[in-house]
């Protein structure tokens, strides 16, 4: 997801995208504890998303002080 996207979504969409996020991430981290992982590049991706999306919400949060 493009950084210009994310920062178009309002805090609550942003705050249920982290959310599934980081389910997603969970569930990758214990298929690859199984052996079972295939999706490396989807996680390393994801990872990056939910980069930029804590950091769009910080910048909101310093722009509110």
């Amino acid at each position: 997801m493009k950084a210009d996207k994310i920062r178009g979504l309002d805090e609550n969409e942003l705050e249920r995208q982290l959310h599934e996020m980081e389910e997603q991430i969970f569930r990758f981290q214990f298929q690859r504890s199984m052996g079972q992982m295939d999706g490396l590049k989807k996680a390393r991706a994801m990872r990056k998303d939910r980069a930029r999306i804590y950091t769009i919400l910080r910048e909101r949060a310093l722009e509110k002080k």
